[in-house]
C-alpha cells in the first residue's frame, strides 16, 4: 500500500504542459507533402503518356488510310489520299495549338467527313472494311488525345498541395536554430526548391500539350510528310483542296 502511495506524487507533479513538440510533427507532415507529391506526379505522367501514346496511334490511322487508298479505284484513292493530308495539316496546324488551352478544332472534322463520303463510294468492295478499320482507329486515338489535352488534376487538388507544401517549410522554418543555423538554411532552401520545382512539374505534365514539357506533334508531320508524297507521286498534276493549315480552298 505504502508502494503505491509512493508513486501518486510523482504522477502528480508531471507537467500537464508537455506535449508533441513542433519538431516532431515536421517529420510526419514532411512525409506526407512528399507522398502527396509523388501520387499527384505519378497520376499527371500518366495523363501525359495516354497524350503521347494516342498522338502516335492517331499518325498510324492516318498512314494506313493512305496505305489501304491505294488499293480504292482511282477517283476515291485521290479523294482519300487528298483528305488524309488535309486532316494532318489542320491537325498539327489548327488543333494542336487550340489543345494547349485543353479545346480542340473543327478544322480537322472537315475532312473526316470528307474521308467518310469516300467510303460509301467504295462501299461492298474490300477495301471498305479496311479503310472503316482504319478511319475508327483514327477517330478514336483523335478522341483520346483530346481527352487528355484537359487538365487531369483538379484546381482543388493543386491548390491544396500548395497550402501543404507552405505550411511544411513554415513548419522547417520555425524548428530552425536561432543561432549557426547556416546549414539548416541551406537545407531548408534546397528542400523549397525541391518541393516547389515537383509542383511546377505536376502543373506542367499535367498540360501534355501546353506546357514546357509538351506533347510534339511529330507523329502527325511525319505521317502529313508521307501522305503528301504519295498524293503527289499519284497525281502530280492535282491539287489539295486544302491550303497549308488545312482549311479548304474556296470553289
Amino acid at each position: 500500500m505504502s508502494r503505491t502511495a509512493s508513486y501518486v506524487p510523482r504522477l502528480l507533479n508531471e507537467d500537464d504542459d508537455s506535449g508533441v513538440a513542433v519538431k516532431d510533427l515536421v517529420g510526419p507532415l514532411l512525409t506526407l507533402t512528399v507522398l502527396l507529391l509523388a501520387f499527384v506526379l505519378v497520376t499527371a505522367n500518366g495523363s501525359y503518356g495516354k497524350a503521347e501514346v494516342a498522338s502516335r496511334g492517331e499518325a498510324r490511322a492516318v498512314d494506313q488510310l493512305v496505305e489501304s487508298a491505294e488499293y480504292a479505284p482511282e477517283a476515291q484513292r485521290a479523294k482519300i489520299q487528298a483528305d488524309a493530308v488535309c486532316y494532318a495539316r489542320a491537325v498539327r496546324l489548327q488543333e494542336w495549338p487550340a489543345m494547349a488551352d485543353g479545346r480542340g478544332s473543327p478544322a480537322p472534322s472537315v475532312w473526316s467527313t470528307d474521308l467518310r463520303r469516300a467510303f460509301r463510294e467504295v462501299e461492298g468492295k474490300p477495301v471498305f472494311g479496311m479503310l472503316m478499320g482504319a478511319d475508327n482507329k483514327r477517330s478514336e486515338e483523335r478522341e483520346e488525345r483530346l481527352t487528355q489535352a484537359t487538365a487531369s488534376i483538379p484546381s482543388a487538388i493543386l491548390w491544396f498541395l500548395l497550402a501543404t507544401l507552405a505550411i511544411t517549410v513554415i513548419a522547417l522554418g520555425i524548428c530552425l536554430p536561432r543561432r549557426n543555423n547556416r546549414g539548416q538554411l541551406l537545407t531548408l532552401v534546397v528542400i523549397t526548391a525541391l518541393l516547389t520545382t515537383t509542383l511546377c512539374i505536376i502543373r506542367d505534365v499535367d498540360r501534355p500539350f501546353g506546357g514546357i514539357i509538351d506533347v510534339q506533334p511529330t507523329a502527325i508531320a511525319e505521317a502529313e510528310r508521307q501522305a503528301t508524297r504519295d498524293y503527289v507521286t499519284n497525281h502530280p498534276s492535282t491539287e489539295l483542296s486544302c491550303d497549308d493549315h488545312g482549311n479548304r480552298k474556296a470553289a
